[in-house]
């Protein structure tokens, strides 16, 4: 009966010890995969800031648009006139 008992605390501190790694090892692959999301998204973040820079440019494209509607349908209309249509 004393060896039953005096091994008991050991058995209970080695699963007390592979609890803890196993917790320790969990937090540390969570730590390094935030690691490496904050680093993709510092990269998506400058990307996002490139594509604004460049698109910004795209202020009148209202404007071009509906030019080229009125051009079309001036095109259209001579179109009708020549080919009689």
């Amino acid at each position: 009966m004393l060896i039953a008992s005096s091994s008991g605390w050991q058995i209970g501190l080695v699963l007390g010890i592979a609890v803890v790694a196993v917790a320790a090892a969990i937090v540390i692959v969570i730590v390094l995969l935030a690691l490496r999301i904050a680093r993709q998204a510092k990269t998506a973040v400058l990307a996002v800031e490139v594509v604004r820079a460049q698109t910004t440019e795209l202020g009148g494209i209202a404007q071009i648009n509906d030019s080229g509607v009125r051009i079309l349908h001036a095109a259209r209309s001579l179109r009708k006139v020549a080919v009689g249509k």
